[in-house]
């Protein structure tokens, strides 16, 4: 996962098989992702091609739904301005996005604490009630006692290398907390540093939106721990609002699961085992220091 990689011509070959008006325009690698490879199309557009038996699904679910929410997001997002569709040349769909300019936070981490502000009012904006269409994931948004196996190996991947016992009880407070009883809402779903962009130290564009979901918003809230710097968070939620002290507790939950997912990543890239991430370690360290305190 994530070592495998299309070449460039093939890219080039599909634009002009579809979307013969844009296939001479500069074609430019872009480093990172994991379910989609990524290139930079002209200056204004991307393209994305799904690397992973998941991938396809997750962008016909970006391709239907972000165009709907991303007009009241307050943010640059990447919204689909072409769809691929599977052909000879290649079996899957695949998507021209809108490009958003800036440095992924898993390289560029959020320095300013006015991130906070600006962070609440992506949340507040996308956190809708969802239609009963809407997609539900089998691990976001869910009561965090569904994810109790889940914690647990999380942890022991990563219990040689941080405090257990912090994280352990962050975790039992947050599966403590009365569980969400509002309707299902919009939720972003996979809120980490790689997914959201940063210029000159702030919040300024979020992107990946394949695992666009519905349910409690704690899974989203959770971003306050993970992205933010030390001491952001109680701002953050100031300017959020309406989350109660339940579900801050059960963002605590999510911020530290998370956390420990990152490390795991991180920890792998770092030992140059597949799918790794070098970059997430820092940031999920950092992320679960915030969490844990």
């Amino acid at each position: 996962m994530g070592e495998f990689r299309y070449e460039r011509d093939l890219v080039r070959a599909l634009l002009r098989d579809q979307h013969p008006d844009l296939a001479e325009l500069e074609l430019r690698d872009v480093e990172g992702g994991w379910d989609n490879q990524q290139w930079r199309l002209g200056p204004e557009l991307a393209v994305r091609l799904p690397r992973t038996e998941r991938a396809p699904a997750l962008l016909r679910t970006e391709q239907k739904w972000l165009p709907v929410l991303a007009g009241r997001l307050p943010l640059p997002t990447p919204v689909p301005v072409r769809v691929g569709e599977p052909s000879d040349l290649f079996e899957h769909t695949w998507t021209i996005t809108r490009w958003v300019d800036g440095e992924p936070a898993d390289r560029a981490p959020i320095t300013r604490a006015d991130a906070a502000g600006t962070l609440a009012g992506f949340l507040g904006a996308l956190h809708s009630r969802a239609p009963g269409d809407a997609p539900v994931s089998s691990n976001r948004g869910l009561p965090l006692a569904a994810l109790g196996d889940g914690f647990g190996g999380s942890l022991e991947a990563v219990a040689d290398e941080v405090d257990t016992d912090q994280a352990r009880e962050s975790w039992e407070k947050a599966v403590a907390a009365p569980a969400w009883n509002g309707p299902p809402i919009w939720l972003h779903g996979d809120l980490h540093p790689a997914n959201v962009i940063v210029r000159e130290g702030t919040l300024s564009g979020v992107i990946d939106f394949g695992d666009l979901c519905s349910g409690d918003p704690a899974t989203d809230l959770s971003a306050a721990w993970i992205l933010l710097p030390d001491g952001a968070a109680s701002r953050f939620f100031d300017a959020y609002e309406v989350a109660d002290e339940a579900t801050i507790a059960r963002a605590r939950g999510w911020a530290v699961l998370r956390a420990l997912n990152l490390i795991a990543i991180g920890r792998n890239g770092r030992l140059g085992l597949p799918g790794g991430k070098p970059t997430w370690e820092p940031a999920g360290r950092a992320a679960l220091e915030r969490a844990s305190a």
